[in-house]
This record gives structure tokens, C-alpha cells and sequence, in this order.
């Protein structure tokens, strides 16, 4: 029979699992996402989440507790009386009241090859290091920051230029067939647990603002992964002055190039920069309150020419 699910996610990256769910014919009992958040700019109404404005046109139940430490939220879980809980991307750490209230406790789409990544930031984290592979896996929760037995995986390659929205895009998709597959596997009885290893394991931070700046004195390669593992958000960025001050412009593509010199060091007008260990080449950058521009269209308007530095 068709498994009793309730469903916990909140941004675009857990709409496709919401959706495959459905789409199995599996009976969604309620779907909990965070409360609606003001608008962009004051005086809008508060914004509903990609997956509570999701359930709305499918018809679910929506809940936006603040929280669900408190007895009654738990006891209005525990009531729904549901099979499993499916939790991806929910925003909230679940207290093991919740962890505990389903018959067959709560499964977990997490995008990494756990070990590697627990934690926050997994996609931006992944290519930050650098890594050629990383994947979705569904893991059955336990108290643990990501350390619940896997019960299935898919491996995504990232690519050499591949940004954190890019891998994103492509992962919410994997995602949400993997799930899929493993609520038909557990509807049948016939989904197995292993322990995840002890050796490997790695965390992903919450990236910080504080870390988007771009720090020329470091390998091309590294200046590089940093570049597109904060695109598109909340990118990386440096700052150039062309006479009036400082401006902080973002980085949102880039790539490995040659040449060499002092690192910041602006080597021609294609916008290649000099780092501590060879050079990248700019590819679209954004000022302040503008579009992401192409760097020849960049240059049009604002102009970082040859011989000048930035930092």
C-alpha cells in the first residue's frame, strides 16, 4: 500500500522530491516548510516558500510552526499518524520526539556522498574543495548531524567550471527520484541500512559573508573553486577603486588562465587577473545594484583596464 508521508522541506532544491512523492500516489498527510518571511523590499507581504506555495496548487495540508520543540506541535505530529517522515532541506534541527513519531521513522535527502559534507553547505562546500563528484543520498535521521545510516545514493561529476547553482539545479533533480525510489523500496519492505564510515568524514559550514572575498594571493585553482562555489549566491567579490573609492564588484563566472605577475594584478583587458600561483580570467561580473554583465559588455561600462589592481 501506498506509504502515509508527512513532508518537511522548505526551498526550491526539495520541490522536485515533494512532486515525485506525490506522483507515486503516496498519501501526503501534511507538509511542514518555514513560515512565510518578508518580502525583498519593505512594505511587501510576506513570501511563502517554494514548497508551501508547491503543496498549496497540490492541495496539502501546509503547517509553518516556528518551532517544534513544543509538546503541543509534537503531539499534533505524532497524531497525523503517518508512516514516515520525508525531510529535505526543512531548515529546522528535529527534536527525537519528531524524530521518533512515525511508525518507520524520518528519511533525510542530503546532497553530498556522506560522509563527505555533513552538514549546511554541502553543494557550496563541494566545490570550494575542488571535488570532480558528489551526489544525493537518503539517509534515515537519527540525533546526529548527518549521521544516520544511507540507505540509497546517486553520484553527480561536477565540472571543471560548474557553479553551486548549476550543481544545485542538477542535484534537486537527482534528488528527488532518488527519494522516490526509496519510499517505493520501503513501502515494499525491501530498503536497506548501512552505517555510514568513521574515516572521511568532513562538515560543511554555513558559508559566512565574511569569507565571499575573493583572496588574489591564492592559487588560480583555488581563487577559481571559490569563484563558482559562491555563484550564484552570495558570491564572491573584490574590490577595484577607478578613482572614486572602493566599489565591490561580484564574481559570478570564471576561469583558469594564463599568465603571471603581482597577484590582484589586472594582465589585460580580457580581465585576466594575476594570483599568488598563475591567473584566472573574469567571465561575468555584477556592481552593486546592477545585471550580471559578460565581461566585454562589463568593460563597456565600467572598465578595469590593464596595469590597474584589485583586491
Amino acid at each position: 500500500m501506498p506509504l502515509k508521508i508527512v513532508f518537511m522541506g522548505t526551498p526550491a532544491f526539495a520541490v522536485p522530491t515533494l512532486a515525485a512523492l506525490a506522483q507515486d500516489g503516496h498519501e501526503i498527510l501534511a507538509v511542514y516548510t518555514q513560515p512565510p518571511r518578508p518580502g525583498g523590499r519593505r512594505g511587501l507581504a510576506p513570501v511563502k516558500s517554494p514548497v508551501h506555495q508547491q503543496a498549496e496548487l497540490l492541495g496539502f495540508d501546509v503547517r509553518t510552526p516556528t518551532s517544534l520543540k513544543g509538546q503541543d506541535e509534537q503531539h499534533a505530529f505524532r497524531a497525523l499518524k503517518a508512516d514516515v517522515a520525508v525531510v529535505v532541506a526543512y531548515g529546522q534541527l528535529l527534536p527525537p520526539a519528531i524524530l521518533s513519531g512515525t511508525r518507520l521513522g524520518c528519511f533525510n535527502g542530503h546532497a553530498s556522498l556522506l560522509p563527505r559534507w555533513r552538514g549546511a553547505a554541502p553543494i557550496h562546500r563541494a566545490i570550494m574543495a575542488g571535488d570532480g563528484e558528489t551526489g544525493v543520498m537518503v539517509m534515515k535521521m537519527d540525533e546526529g548531524l548527518d549521521t544516520g545510516p544511507v540507505a540509497m545514493s546517486e553520484k553527480v561529476s561536477i565540472g571543471p567550471d560548474m557553479t553551486t547553482g548549476e550543481l544545485h539545479d542538477r542535484l534537486m533533480v537527482v534528488g528527488g527520484g532518488l527519494m522516490a525510489r526509496a519510499m517505493k523500496a520501503l513501502e515494499a519492505d525491501a530498503l536497506t541500512l548501512t552505517p555510514q564510515s568513521d574515516e572521511g568524514v568532513t562538515y560543511a559550514r554555513k558559508i559566512e559573508k565574511a569569507e565571499a572575498r575573493i583572496d588574489f594571493t591564492q592559487p588560480a585553482r583555488d581563487v577559481h573553486n571559490h569563484i563558482r562555489g559562491l555563484s550564484p549566491f552570495p558570491g564572491a567579490w573584490f574590490e577595484a577603486d577607478r578613482g572614486a573609492g572602493p566599489e565591490r564588484i561580484k564574481v559570478l563566472r570564471s576561469e583558469r588562465a594564463g599568465g603571471s605577475g603581482e597577484p590582484g594584478n589586472v594582465l589585460d583587458d580580457s580581465l585576466t587577473i594575476a594570483c599568488g600561483e598563475g591567473a584566472v580570467r573574469l567571465v561575468t561580473l555584477q556592481r552593486a545594484g546592477g545585471k550580471a554583465l559578460p565581461a566585454d559588455a562589463f568593460q563597456r561600462g565600467t572598465g578595469l583596464f590593464e596595469g590597474m589592481k584589485v583586491a
